[in-house]
């Protein structure tokens, strides 16, 4: 297979991880990517003695091939899981924090819910499967199956801390693909998660809830660096692709590399990068997808990154972080404890956290000025966490088009995805606009994009 050359447009984990396994099949693979480092959103940095990531903060180990990947690089030093602290996550209900109830004992305790949200949840086995099918959000999947104050303080702030969207805009089908085959396979969330759980195990994965979260001691984008530094010289970095051409039974990726205008020539494209930036890239190849691809919304997110000395915070720092319902009316979704969960965060006695503003809930931020908008999250948060001094550290991140919305009627932009590939055999579609946006999803689907390129290489 060495004769055969992919061309992968992007170096985020979705591409790197799918380069890293084609290079160790024998194949000819180069990276483009427009950004100076690879990485794609995972952005890692060290300032001041704080490490702290502007993209995904963490991962969870939820398919082997994690591991797999760690082990053969060398980068077993280096992976961090979790502190168990991280295993409580809190919810903000009336300006208090709740321990989001993990047990069925700790849910018949908890303040969380009212005694008659608790009984509407021992409801759930009793009903019956939705006629709404792909169309259902996973606001009227949840208020059906679980009542509303389920999904009022604990899915909508959930929906909130994953994608940074509103569970009554997106799809169950699209977004929670796992939840919505429990009550279509199983007719119950409660009794498919029971068992799913065996099955589960004979494929060696493991499911969000169960999955050890990690990171690595320089942070996150120490994973695809290293992917990118074991291609060695594969990955092209300042390399905006701005045409591609079909030409006989491969393809010609045209693109700048700083001021000079380069070219390769390719039998088969793996595009990995946003859908907004691939929609102009292949708007000669099929319009109607560059349109599929245009309507995926990415809403805006900032994060804001806070150092504060330990002796001025009175909440204990004994979970994840929290997350805010919307009926809260707070200015940020959440906060993530970031040195509470893995070493190396923050300085001797400082306390490291981040928290993210905007999102689908509040999309406006992009036309507020960023002082206010940090302003009036710091004084909520520190609130919140009985903080007393300022911040020893500030920083932040905004992005503009932060996570994919799997909306509903996403199920159209897939099975157009599915009949472009069709129509256009040697050309790929992924990244975390496909099969689920977490990094765990994004490794996952890069051995099913591996096999598929394979395939189509062999005809």
């Amino acid at each position: 297979m060495s004769s055969k050359k992919i061309v992968i447009l992007g170096a985020g984990i979705s591409g790197l991880a799918t380069a890293y396994q084609l290079n160790k099949k024998g194949f000819d693979v180069t990276v483009l990517e427009k950004k100076k480092e690879s990485g794609g959103s995972m952005e890692s940095v060290f300032e001041n003695g704080f490490l702290f990531d502007r993209g995904p903060n963490s991962g969870l180990e939820t398919t082997p091939l994690i591991g797999k990947i760690v082990e053969e690089l060398g980068l077993q030093d280096q992976m961090v899981y979790a502190n168990k602290k991280g295993n409580k996550r809190y919810i903000l209900r009336n300006n208090q924090l709740y321990p989001l109830p993990m047990s069925p004992p700790a849910f018949l305790k908890t303040k969380l819910f009212s005694g008659a949200a608790k009984l509407r949840l021992m409801a759930e086995p009793f009903i019956g499967r939705s006629k709404d099918g792909y169309y259902q959000s996973i606001a009227d999947f949840v208020k059906r199956r679980l009542g509303k104050e389920f999904l009022d303080y604990a899915i909508n702030p959930f929906v909130a801390g994953v994608y940074a969207g509103k569970p009554e805009d997106l799809s169950v089908k699209s977004a929670f693909p796992k939840l919505y085959e429990l009550e279509e396979k199983y007719g119950g969330l409660i009794v498919g998660t029971i068992k799913s759980m065996k099955e589960r195990k004979q494929r060696a994965e493991k499911s969000k809830q169960s999955a050890k979260m990690f990171s690595f001691k320089d942070g996150m984008q120490a994973f695809p660096c290293t992917i990118a530094k074991h291609l060695d010289g594969k990955v092209i970095t300042f390399a905006e692709v701005n045409s591609l051409e079909k030409m006989g039974n491969g393809f010609k990726v045209n693109y700048k590399n700083g001021n000079t205008d380069e070219s390769l020539e390719c039998d088969a494209i793996l595009s990995t990068i946003p859908a907004y930036v691939a929609s102009e890239i292949f708007k000669p190849f099929d319009e109607k997808l560059s349109e599929h691809l245009n309507k995926i919304y990415y809403p805006p997110v900032l994060v804001l990154y806070l150092g504060y000395n330990e002796a001025d915070i009175k909440q204990p720092l004994d979970g994840f972080g929290f997350l805010i319902p919307e009926k809260e009316k707070r200015s940020f979704l959440g906060a993530i404890w970031s040195s509470v969960l893995f070493p190396n965060r923050a300085p001797e006695r400082q306390a490291s956290f981040t928290l993210f503003i905007g999102g689908s809930r509040n999309p406006e931020i992009g036309s507020i000025d960023k002082e206010i908008l940090f302003s009036k999250a710091r004084n909520e948060f520190e609130s919140i966490m009985k903080i007393s001094g300022k911040p020893t550290f500030t920083t932040y991140r905004y992005w503009n088009k932060a996570i994919p919305q799997y909306n509903v009627g996403y199920i159209e932009h897939e099975r157009y995805f599915e009949e472009f590939e069709r129509n256009n055999p040697g050309i790929f579609l992924s990244g975390n606009y496909r099969g689920g946006i977490s990094v765990g999803d994004c490794i996952k689907n890069s051995a099913e994009v591996t096999k598929k390129i394979i395939e189509r290489l062999k005809d």
